[in-house]
């Protein structure tokens, strides 16, 4: 199997981590000092047990009391650093994960909207838990450990090299070569863990989208597909895993097979130097440690691999991510009076190749007016207002808004979409209770004004229930039916402050009558606004002023 090319230099990946990695320093910092401490502690530890072992051979003066109190001393040192280490990655790992989280969540929110939707909200959860989790332990946990690795190994080095030279660099000569497999090593694994990473994201969302379409997924008869292409994707990331496996199995063993050769050598030289009389017991024993101190920063770093093939790869999601274009930065601005939209000679499509989904369209949707826009399915109703809302840009001519005492043209733009409220297609209400949805659509409501807006959205039924507005609802408003979640969604989009009124077939789980009313409860509530009723059904004519049919 040809595996894909990764898509950022290593050198891009390193930039990006060194930007991100501010709001990590100061558990990264602590890190690498509990590991140095560690480090010398080891080296102490080395030092006093070779006296130790003099001093029991008579080969040096000294108590063998006082060295086991000095040896205890140091292992309670280095029990208490483990536990300040631990400490400090409880209380400030989580932090850190959170604030990556939120930095890339706010990013999405605040994304272009023809931007974040080519991503599968499976595959964002994937990233913004799995990937930033790598991240965040990357930064603050294998880094400061590469640091205490590389210290180990220098240290070790330099007490081996003034005990026997000539072994300290027999020791260091295989170095190149571990190096050299590394570089070998972490461009292929980047790659397959790239694709593991890719399927895990494609298990979470066919395990999301069944879950979220339950219901059409059990009228449909569909169960045993929806578990079939669960099992085809983890056929495939069990797949991918196993040829993980083998070739990290396979690497592992070469580098052991390697450092266990070269640890015998150094045993069987201490021997020969300890039997012409070169050396002591207690140099032996140090002997020994040090060449192991040596041997342990090169495998840990073999074993640290993994990690930052993981990490680089989850770097390039992310990054992914943060290449999406942003909104400006604006401050909203609300206009005063009645307000209008005109669309003037707008064209727009959705891919450059694709067809025009609205062609040279000009309409003015005057201030106070109600307008009924008719058509059928694919005809650009919705398209229209993504394009009032600034949600997209047209691909020809202008969007502009425009109030009865001024008729100057404003664009519509990010800092305009305050003079909207909006009323999606389905039920798009949140986990929680009735008022906090409510709260949602305008965070000053007073209770009275909540009971006001259910009052002209024909949901007085929230108010006959024992807990009122304290009623709980699940996600996507379970608990309701979809009449009910739809006319909380109406007075909660009625509670925001606007000028403009956009329903998106609002009412199409409504029953005839209770839409009669509720177009009659608009009609006279926000006589001064701009209602704009995106509808396929007929009777809503009835009560608009203006009619805007759209052919496909």
């Amino acid at each position: 199997m040809k595996l894909n090319k990764t898509k950022y230099t290593t050198k891009q990946l390193l930039a990006w981590l060194w930007k991100h990695h501010r709001g990590c320093r100061l558990q990264a910092l602590l890190n690498a000092v509990f590991g140095l401490a560690l480090v010398g502690l080891s080296l102490l530890a080395v030092d006093a047990s070779r006296k130790a072992m003099d001093i029991a051979a008579h080969n040096l003066e000294g108590s063998i009391l006082t060295m086991a109190f000095i040896l205890a001393a140091i292992y309670i040192a280095e029990l208490l650093v483990h536990i300040a280490s631990t400490w400090v990655g409880a209380v400030l790992g989580v932090r850190t994960q959170n604030s990556m989280q939120q930095s890339f969540f706010s990013r999405l929110l605040k994304g272009r909207w023809s931007g974040v939707e080519r991503f599968h909200s499976g595959d964002v959860l994937n990233r913004l838990f799995g990937d930033v989790d790598d991240i965040v332990k990357l930064m603050t946990e294998v880094l400061p450990s590469t640091l205490t690795v590389v210290a180990q190994f220098i240290a070790s080095f330099v007490y081996l090299y003034a005990i026997d030279s000539e072994l300290a660099i027999i020791i260091i000569a295989t170095s190149p070569v571990f190096i050299l497999f590394s570089r070998i090593y972490f461009r292929k694994m980047r790659r397959i863990v790239r694709k593991i990473k890719d399927s895990n994201s494609a298990i979470q969302s066919v395990i999301q989208e069944s879950v979220q379409h339950k219901m059409v997924v059990k009228v449909m008869g569909r169960s045993e597909h929806m578990v079939s292409s669960l099992e085809q994707r983890q056929g495939r990331l069990r797949r991918q895993i196993k040829a993980r496996a083998r070739f990290s199995i396979f690497s592992r063993s070469m580098i052991n097979i390697g450092f266990a050769g070269a640890y015998l050598v150094a045993f069987v030289w201490g021997l020969l130097q300890l039997d012409r009389g070169i050396i002591t017991v207690g140099v032996l024993t140090a002997f020994l440690q040090l060449v192991y101190r040596i041997q342990r920063p090169l495998l840990d770093i073999s074993r640290l691999l993994p990690v930052f093939v993981n990490s680089m790869t989850s770097c390039e999601r992310l990054m992914e991510l943060e290449e999406l274009p942003l909104e400006d930065e604006v401050h909203p601005t609300m206009l005063s009076g009645s307000v209008g939209v005109r669309f003037s000679d707008v064209s727009f499509q959705y891919a450059k190749e694709g067809r025009m989904v609205i062609d040279h369209f000009t309409h003015d949707f005057r201030p106070g007016t109600f307008t009924a826009i008719l058509g059928a399915t694919g005809a650009g109703k919705t398209t229209l207002i993504r394009l009032m809302l600034a949600l997209m840009e047209p691909t020809a001519g202008s969007v502009s808004l425009y109030t009865g005492d001024d008729s100057t043209l404003r664009p519509a733009s990010p800092s305009m979409r305050t003079n909207f409220s909006y009323i999606p297609q389905g039920n798009t209400l949140f986990s929680g209770t009735i008022r906090e949805n409510l709260l949602f659509g305008n965070p000053s409501a007073t209770t009275a004004q909540m009971k006001e807006a259910l009052h002209l959205a024909m949901a007085d039924f929230v108010l006959e229930r024992p807990e009122g507005l304290e009623t709980r609802c699940g996600e996507g408003g379970g608990g309701l039916s979809e009449g009910q979640a739809q006319r909380i969604a109406i007075a909660r989009a009625l509670l925001h402050p606007c000028k403009v009124l956009l329903l998106d077939e609002a009412t199409s789980a409504l029953d005839t009558d209770t839409e009669r009313q509720l177009l009659i409860n608009l009609k006279s509530h926000f006589s001064d606004s701009t209602i704009i009723f995106v509808t396929h059904r007929l009777a809503v004519v009835d009560f608009t002023s203006d009619v805007l049919n759209m052919a496909k």
